[in-house]
């Protein structure tokens, strides 16, 4: 319940309740303020009770924190019914990474093992797509390395 509470701020409050309280009537208030906490968690228990009752025996497990959104998501994703387990460990993300950043630099990629990049891209070339740049030849310089693109003197 206190959990985020320093040990200077516990300090603070206990001399604060001195303070406004006084020594003779905080053991009172103490008592008093546990015995209403006590009481408001029978009532929230019982409330839990009679709902798990109401909704009948088939929700008889059913637990208050599941219709907080990340741990309902976080328990249907962690059933293995829809198989999600078995996708999350046939994706490699590094190594598609990889075979994308090859692809971009115009690197042959490593040979694998699985052929899950061939099957999954279609095209010429052996199910790869070659995303490399080619040289264009309507340019108009002559020299097939020049790189450069050409001068446009009405964009500088």
């Amino acid at each position: 319940m206190f959990n985020d509470i320093g040990a200077l701020e516990l300090v603070t409050l206990v001399v604060l309740a001195v303070l406004v309280f006084g020594p003779d009537k905080l053991p009172k208030v103490i008592q008093d303020v546990t015995r209403t906490i006590r009481k408001i968690r029978e009532f929230s228990d019982s409330a839990k009770q009679d709902i798990r009752q109401e909704l009948g025996p088939e929700f008889k497990d059913f637990e208050f924190e599941d219709l907080n959104p990340k741990t309902f998501i976080r328990k249907q994703l962690d059933n293995d019914e829809l198989g999600l387990k078995e996708i999350r460990n046939g994706f490699d993300l590094k190594k598609e990474m990889a075979e994308v950043t090859d692809a971009v630099h115009g690197r042959d990629p490593e040979p694998s093992s699985s052929g899950s990049s061939s099957s999954a891209s279609s095209g010429s070339g052996g199910g790869r797509i070659d995303m490399s740049k080619k040289p264009e030849t309507s340019r108009k310089t002559d020299k097939p390395g020049d790189d450069r693109p050409p001068f446009d003197m009405d964009a500088t």
